[in-house]
């Protein structure tokens, strides 16, 4: 095993969106990170960022990412549970079906949320509790939104953020005897990719988005907080969150809050 040094991070589920921010807004605050994706080697990412290929639809390769995490760096600070297929094919055959009633979502749907979202994170979380419990430290971050709590969309996005902010707040109750805190953090609306490319036909204003990096800074300073133990098991707005601690966006902008009402 590796000698501990620097703090690391795992961030899943960023070879692009949120997950490739937030796991570059860690490198740019000192952590050593590592990122998994199934297309992470091809990722746009700096050479600082360590590659795990990882389909987390797979144990097996799960577990091995956290094998490798082991050996190269004997330890793990920060897990950021990012790994997601629920945005994927929401056109199919030319028709739109997000927005389609429950009785008419393709199955395929549930697994991209269900099980790379919301299983995925539940066997990272349990490989990370394996080297943070010991250690008597740990931050693990699960990524969701407001759809936990109003629809917005479909029934299977729903279901899938509320397991997520469940998920949350049952491992944070287990992990708090061993110093280890769980966050469920809600960004606003982020510029990824797939937003920017959306904006240009007018679906959205992105005069309040967030950077993708923008999140990965907010994570950065509640591993540095001291009061992030005491939140553990809650929800965390970004944008909130961001304003307590002082953290800006890469453009020195305070995005502003995004509310159930906004969303």
């Amino acid at each position: 095993m590796a000698v501990e040094s620097a703090r690391t991070a795992l961030v899943t589920g960023a070879s692009r969106g949120v997950g490739k921010g937030v796991a570059v807004g860690l490198m740019e605050a000192g952590f050593r990170v590592f990122a998994t994706g199934r297309s992470i080697a091809d990722a746009d990412l700096p050479d600082a960022v360590l590659r795990l290929p990882c389909d987390h639809l797979d144990d097996a390769q799960t577990h091995a990412a956290f094998a490798a995490v082991t050996e190269r760096a004997g330890r793990l600070d920060v897990l950021v549970n990012n790994a997601w297929g629920g945005y994927e094919g929401m056109v199919e055959d030319g028709a739109f079906t997000w927005m389609a009633p429950f009785w008419e979502q393709p199955m395929r749907r549930w697994t991209g949320m269900m099980d790379a979202g919301v299983r995925a994170a539940f066997v990272c979380s349990a490989q990370a509790a394996k080297l943070m419990v010991p250690a008597r430290r740990g931050l693990i971050v699960n990524i969701s939104f407001w759809a936990a709590q109003k629809r917005v969309g479909n029934a299977i996005y729903g279901i899938a953020k509320a397991a997520t902010d469940k998920l949350t707040a049952d491992l944070a109750q287990e992990l708090a005897p061993h110093g280890v805190a769980v966050l469920s953090l809600y960004p606003g609306l982020v510029r990824t990719e797939a937003v920017v490319e959306a904006a240009k036909g007018g679906a959205f204003d992105l005069a309040d988005s967030e950077s993708p990096q923008f999140i990965g800074r907010v994570i950065a300073a509640l591993a540095d907080d001291a009061a992030t133990a005491a939140r553990s098991g809650e929800v965390v707005v970004a944008a909130v969150a961001a304003a307590e601690l002082g953290v800006r966006d890469i453009d020195g902008r305070q995005p502003r809050t995004l509310g159930l009402a906004d969303v």
